[in-house]
């Protein structure tokens, strides 16, 4: 999985991204760059879940939709929606209508406040499952013993659509784990972060 050079600035970035504006400046500003902020984690794993069987390009275009739709992604105010709510999701022809899709959302909402309450933040227990100093390379890989494992974790509490690969796809896009391939322009600069990083606690 080298990285492309066929970019309008010559730049090598990651074999999953297009050419388009707004998939580049997603990859080179926001994929793999250590997050810790509760309401961006959270919005993340809910459109990785959504994204689960479809590709990142369509939800990264329908993402404005999504925060739209569900309040931008506050767990407290998504929890409380209800089948109102949800109907008017349905009818949303800018967002991936699926219901189970979105009932997870709410669902995973009330389990993030419980999170909360319980661990003080969803970046202190999320960060936990975070790959430790001198473990294998996941590089191109779909899951890890680290995406396993906080899948299985979350399933235990409650949590819906969160399957190793997403968790894992997840993982990458907040960076818990470096996944740019090496000759990426954007590999150093994630790894750089990721050593300043203070780790939610």
């Amino acid at each position: 999985m080298n990285a492309k050079t066929e970019f309008p600035d010559g730049l090598a970035r990651c074999s999953w991204v297009d050419t388009s504006t707004e998939y580049m400046a997603y990859h080179d500003t926001e994929w793999g760059h250590p997050e810790a902020d509760d309401r961006a984690l959270f919005e993340q794993l809910c459109l990785e879940g959504f994204q689960s069987g479809l590709s990142w390009r369509t939800i990264l275009s329908k993402r404005e939709a999504f925060r739209r739709g569900f309040a931008n992604f506050d767990p407290a105010r998504v929890a409380r929606f209800g089948e109102k709510e949800v109907a008017g999701l349905l009818a949303d022809s800018g967002i991936v209508r699926h219901r189970g899709k979105i009932e997870a959302v709410i669902n995973n909402a009330a389990r993030a406040l419980e999170m909360i309450q319980r661990e003080g933040s969803l970046g202190a227990y999320l960060w936990r499952f975070e790959a430790p100093p001198g473990a294998p390379s996941t590089y191109g890989a779909s899951t890890s013993e680290q995406s396993e494992a906080l899948s299985k974790a979350l399933k235990k509490l409650g949590w819906k659509f969160v399957g190793p690969t997403t968790v894992y796809a997840f993982m990458q896009s907040v960076g818990m784990v470096n996944d740019h391939s090496p000759d990426c322009h954007c590999y150093a600069a994630s790894e750089k972060a990721r050593k300043a990083f203070r780790r939610p606690a």
